[in-house]
């Protein structure tokens, strides 16, 4: 799975591929297609047509049944696709089955996951845990088709049975995984370290469900220059700056986003960086109010939070862009039910301006709303945890 690089921009073609099941309903399945559409286009390729199926769960030979796959295989060879994206982790056996049948490549969330992060990383540290997670996702998947990493030599002493191809592929990545983990932890300490010698100025991290606009807001607050577009996982890197709030001074840190379905072999891989959350003394939680998920991001971000030992830190609630808020109200003889596009965004502060156990702010980081609002936050939450800490020089402050 290593990337090669080349000069060829030609845009791929893509369909997506979905399941509506006892456990996720078609609304779900539509959200999830959603994201992976914008998945596709972060990663560079056009999708071209979507494929749902509904099964009481995924076919172990193919995800989908015979029929779905027989038109699936009618439309790729007649549009020539280039790549087939389900959205759900397939097997070894899934992935061999489903390329020989339509003839082109398969791909599953995780590995286009993997890939847009293997485009984004631009540090010798995000490269590293990047190519751990992609050989973890690959060794259970080896098959025939792979194409080998290293040819077995014959030749005088060489001659017997030896180890067939696959064995010999499995012992390869086997030995890099080893190495690019001994290497990570060298990193690790070495981040470690840098964090230690930081001093005793408070750390708030920037957390939240990618493009959500940390940076954008990290920004604003550090007045730096941090890499910010409308795409999945911008930023991998962590990013840490000093921000100065009233003669206060913290260190701010931006993270890499969240995402439903988040391959677990990157969290065990940007383990380093992470720890800028696990060792946060506050947590800025930034979610896209604009987006109808919202509150499952919230969820998925909180979840995370959880499994990466995190969930107990003071947090304050950031809902970005309410520039671009925008919400149907319902007719008097509208007897559909109510959904979340159908909330004013008053209602939306009213609701979470009232919950008692985090400060929560809405603001605009692209039209800087609420920018004021949100420093003297900072401030006031920043000041709190200094008294505590350190109070001998509070006073200061």
């Amino acid at each position: 799975m290593p990337k090669i690089n080349s000069t060829e921009q030609t845009v791929e073609r893509a369909i997506l591929v979905g399941l509506i099941t006892r456990e996720q309903s078609a609304e779900k399945s539509q959200e999830y297609l959603d994201e992976l559409s914008f998945l596709v286009k972060t990663a560079g390729a056009q999708e071209t047509k979507r494929f749902v199926q509904k099964l009481d769960r995924p076919d172990k030979r193919y995800f989908v049944g015979s029929g779905k796959l027989e038109e699936i295989n009618a439309y790729v060879e007649a549009e020539n696709i280039d790549i087939a994206i389900f959205d759900d982790e397939l097997g070894a056996s899934q992935i061999r089955n489903l390329e020989k049948e339509l003839k082109c490549r398969i791909l599953d969330r995780t590995n286009l996951i993997l890939d847009i992060f293997a485009q984004r990383a631009q540090t010798a540290h995000a490269k590293v845990q990047v190519e751990l997670a992609q050989y973890q996702y690959l060794l259970p998947r080896l098959t025939r088709m792979w194409t080998h990493l290293e040819r077995q030599r014959g030749g005088i002493g060489m001659r017997g049975p030896g180890e067939t191809e696959i064995e010999t592929d499995r012992r390869i990545i086997r030995d890099r995984i080893s190495l690019l983990k001994k290497r990570l932890g060298d990193i690790d300490k070495q981040m470690s370290t840098q964090r230690q010698n930081r001093g005793s100025l408070v750390r708030v991290a920037l957390v939240g469900y990618t493009n959500a606009g940390k940076s954008t807001l990290m920004n604003l607050l550090s007045k730096s220059k941090v890499f910010a577009e409308n795409k999945l996982f911008a930023t991998l890197d962590t990013t840490v700056r000093k921000v100065v709030v009233e003669n206060l001074p913290f260190l701010l840190s931006d993270t890499v986003g969240f995402i439903r379905k988040l391959p677990h072999g990157l969290v065990e891989s940007f383990k380093s960086t992470l720890d800028e959350v696990r060792e946060a003394d506050l947590l800025v939680h930034i979610a896209d109010i604009s987006h109808p998920d919202f509150e499952d991001h919230i969820k998925v971000v909180s979840k995370t939070l959880s499994e990466i030992g995190a969930a107990d830190k003071p947090i304050i609630m950031i809902f970005n862009k309410i520039d671009a808020y925008s919400f149907i109200e319902k007719e008097e003889d509208d007897l559909s039910p109510i959904g979340p596009e159908n909330y004013s965004l008053d209602y939306w502060e009213k609701t979470w301006m009232s919950k008692d156990h985090m400060p929560a702010l809405f603001i605009s980081a692209k039209e800087k709303t609420n920018l004021p609002e949100l420093r003297t936050l900072l401030y006031k939450e920043v000041k709190r945890i200094h008294a505590i800490r350190y109070p001998y020089n509070s006073y200061l402050y």
